[in-house]
């Protein structure tokens, strides 16, 4: 008799059942990557337009309706943007102001962020909501009272008006503190009993640990410093002091615009970002990841 009038289902072959799963996951995945490059499209198309821009002549890239590729390829942009500025002595100023205030802030978030996690004192978890309700008052608020602060100090139109006050960093803090709390205790204790103090369990301890919370931060740190405009535009008078996110204002004039040029020099700009990102964006993601959301 057949499976039918015995009462019994017919058996779906495990091939036929394994094809069909596979086939699913296979729409599945290919939806997901066709939505991820839609969304890497978005997101490049202004660095495209930005270095296609850079390349064009300044009554093309004015054009409207817009063009996409230039007619002519205008090279020279890139060396007219350099020498309409100080551009060689803006990088440099850049990137001593950026390594400073990663190597302040890294000692700064380290300390506070073990004391957060690992000492036991009083007010410690009350403190810290405090420290972290800082986060939610906006830059321009204390604009005027830290530029105050620094005209008694007489640091204005130096370089400590742009490293010291972004010496320490609560997001950092922050960060650090939650990867240091989810470390085994068992680790300090261990380190407790062949004698080391706190300042040993942090160097040997906590930061071998912390690498890819520490290149986060890292990162962090040298793009906002990277990226600073207004703070630099208060305190500072001088061009040899000036980041190189000052430069870009000589392209704006009461003439007008030259789009090609700024465009040519924002290239430039954000070239150290892009080179940076790339190889740290290992580091990046595993420091964001271990920073996790535990606490």
């Amino acid at each position: 008799m057949s499976d039918v009038a015995l009462g019994r289902m017919p058996r779906v072959s495990e091939a036929a059942s394994t094809r069909s799963f596979s086939g699913r996951g296979l729409v599945r995945r290919a939806a997901v990557y066709l939505v991820l490059v839609i969304g890497a499209i978005f997101a490049a198309f202004p660095f495209v337009w930005m270095v296609l821009t850079s390349l064009k002549s300044h009554n093309e890239s004015l054009a409207d309706p817009p063009t996409f590729l230039p007619s002519l390829w205008h090279w020279s942009n890139y060396v007219q943007a350099w020498q309409a500025a100080p551009f060689t002595r803006y990088f440099l100023n850049t990137f001593f102001i950026c390594a400073c205030v990663v190597a302040l802030g890294l000692v700064t978030s380290t300390l506070a962020a073990y004391a957060f996690a690992r000492l036991d004192f009083w007010g410690r978890d009350v403190l810290f909501l405090l420290f972290l309700a800082t986060l939610m008052i906006p830059f321009e608020t204390i604009i005027i009272p830290n530029f105050l602060i620094l005209k008694h100090l007489h640091w204005l139109n130096t370089f400590n008006a742009l490293i010291v006050p972004f010496g320490a960093s609560v997001f950092s803090v922050f960060l650090l503190r939650q990867h240091f709390h989810s470390l085994p205790q068992e680790l300090f204790d261990s380190a407790a009993l062949d004698g080391a103090g706190h300042l040993r369990m942090l160097w040997n301890v906590a930061i071998p640990l912390s690498r890819g919370p520490l290149a986060a931060i890292t990162l962090f740190a040298f793009l906002g410093s990277w990226n600073s405009l207004l703070w630099p535009l208060i305190v500072t008078n001088s061009q040899n002091l000036r980041p190189v996110q000052l430069g870009l204002s000589v392209f704006t004039t009461e003439a007008g615009t030259q789009p090609q040029l700024l465009m040519a020099a924002n290239a430039f700009t954000i070239a150290p970002i892009v080179i940076l990102y790339f190889f740290a964006q290992k580091q990046f993601m595993e420091g964001l990841a271990a920073t996790g959301i535990k606490g």
